[in-house]
């Protein structure tokens, strides 16, 4: 799998204007050499990391302390279950979050960073755990549309109750490491939300699952059908 063949494809089922998705991997060094500390939220550093500039996050960069335990570099906060019911009021008993965390198994980190970047910045897909699209709902309706092209599944797509953080990265990560074949619709977390556009969700592919999708994008509706050629034209405002 070549980096440039898939960002010629996606740009030509897309359109060369749109966003190309990022890539996010664990490492032992920083792609970033300044590491950033981000108080709250770290969807505040996606706006630089959407305008093409690489971020890395560790256990000393995060502020939040469930940012901290979904990209698995700390262990669960005893307070979390407490916070997420009862002041965030996303889950109706503390003890319903716990089971949430229990089936979910976030995975520890052996290393100490995490890092994302524009998929054009990276050179290869070696040890990356999956791809991150910042999506429009035309761009969502192409990119589910390929998804299903070659799975039936029930769970082909899925949207799951969880943050931001673990949305996009602990249920891809876990995904990936058990070589499973779901995607992953997020940002419904009201906490993320205020970082992106109005009309903006995230769609994630594992890498277990890309190494199959990434030689089905010409097959599928993305390429020469009448219904995607409306929609590759609204995309990019083509009369």
């Amino acid at each position: 799998m070549e980096i440039n063949e898939f960002i010629n494809n996606y740009r030509e089922a897309f359109g060369q204007k749109v966003e190309l998705p990022m890539v996010f991997w664990y490492s032992d060094k920083p792609v970033s050499g300044d590491v950033k500390k981000i108080n709250g939220c770290f969807f505040k550093s996606f706006d630089e990391l959407r305008k093409g500039t690489p971020v890395t996050l560790s256990l000393d960069a995060i502020g939040c302390m469930g940012g901290k335990f979904y990209t698995g570099f700390t262990e669960l906060n005893e307070r979390i279950p407490n916070f997420v019911s009862l002041k965030e009021k996303y889950k109706k008993t503390p003890e319903m979050v716990i089971e949430f965390i229990d089936k979910l198994g976030v995975p520890r980190s052996e290393q100490e960073y995490l890092n994302i970047s524009p998929i054009d910045k990276v050179t290869s897909f070696e040890n990356i755990e999956g791809l991150i699209f910042f999506a429009t709902p035309d761009i969502l309706s192409g990119l589910t549309t390929w998804t299903y092209f070659d799975n039936n599944s029930d769970d082909a797509v899925t949207a799951k109750f969880g943050s931001g953080c673990s949305a996009i990265f602990t249920e891809t990560e876990v995904e990936n490491r058990k070589n499973g074949r779901r995607t992953f619709l997020g940002l419904f977390d009201p906490s993320a939300r205020p970082y992106v556009e109005p009309d903006i969700l995230s769609f994630t592919i594992p890498m277990s699952r890309f190494r199959e999708m990434y030689y089905t994008i010409r097959e599928s509706c993305l390429f020469e059908t009448h219904a995607w050629g409306k929609i590759y034209k609204r995309i990019n405002g083509i009369e």
